[in-house]
């Protein structure tokens, strides 16, 4: 589903260098097209919005982005049950995936893991 690396565990992808947490794999399938289907409708009213420099209207479409996102588990509380930490938005190589983030960097032969990110 995603070009970009995952952790072993599916937890997170890597954008850049950065963790970004995955969707709840235990959505069923046809609820997760259907938040992902509203997901992208609200980020294309938050473009719009912007585009108009209609300030309350984007208000409203960040906060349905957000009502999104947390729905599929990629914000709010973690969906695994193991007490590990949420890991979101840090950075891999300062986080218990940092080994596994320099084998893939390795693998890459110093190359971004990313092809198309040359920050990944």
């Amino acid at each position: 589903m995603t070009q970009h690396p995952v952790t072993p565990d599916g937890r997170y992808f890597v954008v850049r260098g950065r963790l970004w947490r995955m969707a709840n794999p235990r959505l069923p399938e046809d609820q997760r097209l259907t938040l992902v289907k509203g997901l992208m409708s609200a980020r294309r009213a938050v473009r719009s919005a912007k585009l108009a420099g209609d300030l309350d209207t984007e208000g409203q479409a960040h906060r349905q982005v957000d009502h999104f996102k947390r729905a599929l588990g990629e914000r709010g509380p973690v969906w695994w049950t193991d007490g590990a930490a949420d890991l979101n938005r840090h950075m891999a190589r300062t986080t218990p995936y940092a080994d596994w983030f320099a084998t893939l960097i390795k693998r890459s032969a110093g190359r971004s893991p990313c092809a198309h990110e040359p920050d990944c």
